[in-house]
């Protein structure tokens, strides 16, 4: 093959935690009789509340095909390559196992907001429930240097008081607020979704939705801009690279000598890119990108609404179309257009070997 598939997962093969019916139809296409796959297969999800084996056994489990752990990315994958912050004190936000998670990507000091919040029991005040009885807090001998995002936690009142804590002390969140602490340490982000598609009839609050609270929060405490060392996960550049690097270890391990000219992904658009220069050194840690295309298949059972009215003018659409992506991508109409639009992910396979003429 030619070709590799990037699938997105929520909406497109499940929701929630129930499979979407094409999508077992859809894989039995997608292996031999032995139940090999017989093209490089990535499952690129914005998830990153567990560990890429659960997944793959989940996804196993859901398909009735064999899935590895290397075959799945979670939006905090591409963290690995961020080895610069992997010996430093970082801040862990979101929920899951986030130490493990933390450490499987290479980081040898992560602190939880849990352990933050049990060091300075003053800090957490808006539970009455919560709050500490005690008058002193513990201070921490050593700095935070970086806060790494990497989905929605469950109590987003601590978790925004305390990230906000640490930006505004330069990693000493007991210290006084210093307004001076700007450009602040590091905030490397996974996963801008801001809405999600589960078993509810309508789209759920997602990771970008927090972002944009602490976005704002940051914006009105300070009066600047909220700036993020790199943000990863669906539609980011560094999300598609990655993923990209990914599929040409899979060809090579199966020794398909063809090289990957087109990279499909099935539920997502194609990759945005950020406004403002960020440090690009991980690409070094990839080989240059050598798909000349990567092409988008829009299914119609996740978030997007098939139904809704779309202007015909694309100038328009600037103005008049809401735009659901991060504050840091721009809008460009022509890269939110599908390349393709199908009923579902059967659909999607079918239309990809037709184009593909591939049996």
């Amino acid at each position: 093959p030619s070709f590799g598939f990037l699938f997105d997962i929520d909406g497109v093969l499940v929701r929630g935690r129930t499979p979407i019916p094409a999508a077992k139809t859809a894989f039995q296409k997608l292996v031999n009789s032995q139940g090999q796959f017989s093209v490089p297969v990535i499952f690129v999800t914005n998830a990153g509340n567990c560990l890429r084996q659960k997944k793959a056994d989940e996804l196993s489990h859901l398909l009735g095909v064999s899935i590895s752990q290397d075959q799945v990315m979670m939006s905090h994958s591409p963290l690995r390559m961020f080895k610069r912050y992997h010996e430093k004190c970082v801040l862990v936000s979101g929920q899951g196992p986030l130490l493990d998670i933390a450490q499987d990507l290479g980081f040898c000091q992560p602190i939880t907001i849990e352990t933050l919040r049990e060091k300075y029991p003053l800090l957490d005040v808006v539970d009455h429930d919560r709050r500490s009885n005690l008058l002193v807090s513990e201070y921490f001998w050593f700095q935070i240097l970086s806060v790494v995002l990497f989905g929605e936690p469950v109590r987003w009142e601590t978790n925004l008081q305390l990230i906000i804590d640490v930006l505004l002390t330069s990693g000493y969140p007991g210290n006084p607020y210093h307004h001076e602490s700007y450009p602040h340490i590091p905030v490397l982000a996974c996963n801008m979704d801001l809405m999600w598609a589960a078993e509810a009839q309508s789209p759920r609050f997602g990771h970008g939705t927090f972002m944009v609270c602490l976005e704002n929060i940051y914006k009105k405490i300070t009066g600047k801009d909220l700036k993020y060392e790199v943000l990863m996960g669906k539609p980011s550049k560094l999300t598609y690279q990655y993923a990209e690097y990914l599929i040409r270890a899979q060809a090579a391990e199966q020794q398909w000598k063809q090289p990957i000219q087109t990279l499909y992904a099935v539920g997502g658009s194609a990759a945005l890119s950020q406004d403002d220069e960020i440090d690009n050194s991980w690409e070094n840690e990839l080989a240059s990108a050598a798909a000349a295309h990567c092409r988008s298949v829009l299914v119609c059972t996740g978030v997007y609404n098939p139904h809704t009215e779309v202007p015909l003018d694309t100038r328009e659409s600037i103005t008049e179309t809401v735009f659901h992506g991060h504050r840091d991508f721009r809008f460009d109409p022509g890269l939110v257009e599908p390349d393709h639009i199908v009923p579902d992910v059967d659909a999607a396979v079918d239309l990809v070997f037709q184009l593909e003429n591939f049996a």
